[in-house]
């Protein structure tokens, strides 16, 4: 009788323990100021209803820094220096089937994105390696394909640095904006 009533007694003690812990307050990070993103091509296929024939093809998750008032590129991004296509982590794309960019046939699977802006053409960049922060590790010999892509100047600013998909006859092209800078990235498939 002793041994059952320290043995109810140590679990009636665990548990006013262990709901303790459990009802402590957790502190959470601040929001981001580079809030996380994701853009699909076709625009709509995450929201298709069961049944539609609409899939994914492509799946961009990237962070989207803000202008700020500050002039972006040649100034915060270098002209020439290589570019993590966004903030936080590197941007990753996602090929649910076999694409083509450049002349470059690639794979289905992840990819990072990473851009060499300068003033009038971007040089896009598909690498191989993902689940990096930033530019700060990037391989370029793990680079899959390599497109210049000319630059559009806009004629007002965009705030956040955006992607889009725009259709093409043979496939996307995906659409890059920041401050008065556009560029386009056609992909085929």
């Amino acid at each position: 009788m002793k041994n059952i009533f320290i043995v109810v007694f140590a679990l009636i003690c665990f548990s006013a323990k262990a709901q303790q812990a459990s009802t402590a307050e957790v502190k959470f990070p601040a929001a981001d100021p580079s809030p996380a993103d994701i853009v699909y091509f076709p625009l709509n296929a995450p929201k298709v209803k069961a049944g539609d024939p609409t899939k994914p093809v492509i799946k961009i998750v990237y962070s989207r820094p803000q202008k700020k008032g500050r002039d972006i590129f040649g100034v915060l991004e270098q002209y020439g220096a290589v570019w993590r296509f966004g903030a936080n982590e590197s941007t990753e794309i996602h090929f649910f089937k076999k694409v083509n960019i450049g002349g470059k046939k690639i794979k289905a699977g992840t990819y990072s994105l990473f851009a060499i802006p300068n003033k009038d053409t971007w040089t896009i960049i598909v690498n191989s390696e993902t689940d990096k922060w930033g530019a700060f590790m990037y391989n370029q010999s793990k680079d899959i394909v390599r497109v210049n892509v000319p630059v559009k100047t806009l004629a007002k600013p965009i705030e956040y640095f955006s992607l889009t998909f725009t259709p093409a006859t043979e496939g996307a092209n995906l659409i890059i904006g920041w401050d008065r800078t556009q560029v386009e990235l056609p992909i085929s498939f």
